[in-house]
């Protein structure tokens, strides 16, 4: 991993970077892909996911994890939204996912309106893709112009899914590793966890910190002791691992700097958010401090890591497919097994 310095400012701006593996360099995706097929695609996803967002601000949180979900697994190919068929088996179950992610829904809400205005032109795994930045723009968060002209893929992949996503509960040398296999360095690392400034977490990806971390039969020594009393009213030992509570106990619905600032009082919810702060001698330590400092620097570092992500292993040209509907593959809707899940399940939040 490359370690902070202070040219991090200048490289935030940088929004495509190339050479790691998992990205296609020669994939033509462009923001402007749409501009003669489909040129309201951008208002068509913000105008649903404003009318969504009144009535469930939780969805924006929901949405940019499901790319960061998307993306981790095949690239960013849409394969989250499958559902399981007789010949695909959906990462919809996987640990990270199941009775997790949220949004699927809407996704299906913001492909309706979009093949009524353009049919069989705009991709699922784009729609996804269109739906993070909005989110985070409505969460007061920053803006980006997308690279568009990714297409669907044909599968997903429930044993890669198991393996590449994240978990809570993962150290910083976990982290670190997990993210360079996507080709993501230090500076993404704690730049992506900071989507963590909005949204909710269920109790059980959390609770083994308050009431027995790493088998000690202690809580985490790196959790600040007023908030894990807190914390423990919320999710008492024993109790409903469902139980949803802020993921920034400052700011919960707003895209801001202070997710940052809660990792400096030790105030991250998850392990995986604590560790970039509280590793002796990590790398992340002046990242995390740079970011709580300067929010501008945390937007523009976001904002790059958010476009670098989504270039992982993107399906362009003549590969894949324009789905007709995002949850099947074209042809494949009338065998499907298991139906989609509602936003209104419970759970932002087993990673990132």
């Amino acid at each position: 991993m490359n370690s902070f310095n202070p040219s991090l400012a200048a490289l935030c701006c940088v929004v495509v970077v190339l050479g790691g593996l998992p990205f296609s360099p020669n994939a033509q995706l462009d923001n402007s892909f749409y501009r003669d097929t489909c040129p309201n695609v951008h208002s068509i996803v913000r105008e649903v996911l404003r009318n969504v967002s009144k009535t469930d601000p939780r969805i924006l949180a929901s949405l940019i994890r499901l790319h960061f979900h998307d993306c981790f697994v095949q690239g960013c190919d849409a394969s989250i939204l499958l559902n399981t068929t007789s010949t695909i088996t959906s990462e919809q179950t996987a640990f990270g996912n199941n009775n997790s992610i949220r949004g699927l829904d809407v996704v299906n809400q913001i492909k309706t309106a979009v093949e009524n205005a353009c049919p069989n032109t705009v991709s699922c795994a784009d729609i996804l893709a269109l739906a993070a930045e909005i989110s985070s723009v409505l969460a007061n968060g920053p803006d980006w112009k997308v690279p568009l002209g990714r297409r669907d893929s044909l599968t997903a992949n429930l044993t890669l899914a198991n393996i590449n996503l994240p978990s809570p509960a993962f150290n910083l040398t976990q982290l670190k590793s997990n993210f360079d296999n996507q080709g993501l360095d230090a500076t993404d690392l704690v730049a992506l966890s900071g989507a963590h400034t909005i949204g909710r977490g269920q109790c059980r990806f959390f609770v083994d910190r308050l009431y027995n971390f790493s088998n000690t039969g202690n809580p985490d020594p790196t959790l600040n002791t007023t908030y894990l009393q807190t914390l423990r009213t919320i999710c008492p030992n024993g109790g409903p691992g469902s139980t949803l509570t802020d993921l920034d106990p400052a700011t919960p619905d707003t895209c801001d700097s202070a997710y940052y600032s809660n990792l400096r009082i030790q105030k991250g919810l998850f392990q995986s958010d604590q560790v970039l702060s509280s590793t002796s001698g990590a790398d992340t330590i002046a990242i995390v401090n740079s970011f709580n400092n300067n929010q501008t620097l945390f937007f523009e570092a976001f904002k790059a890591s958010m476009i670098k992500m989504s270039r992982i292993k993107v399906l362009t040209g003549s590969q894949g497919e324009i789905r007709k509907q995002c949850n099947f593959v074209n042809g494949n809707s009338g065998l499907a097994t298991k139906v989609t899940r509602e936003s209104s399940e419970d759970g932002i939040v087993s990673s990132y």
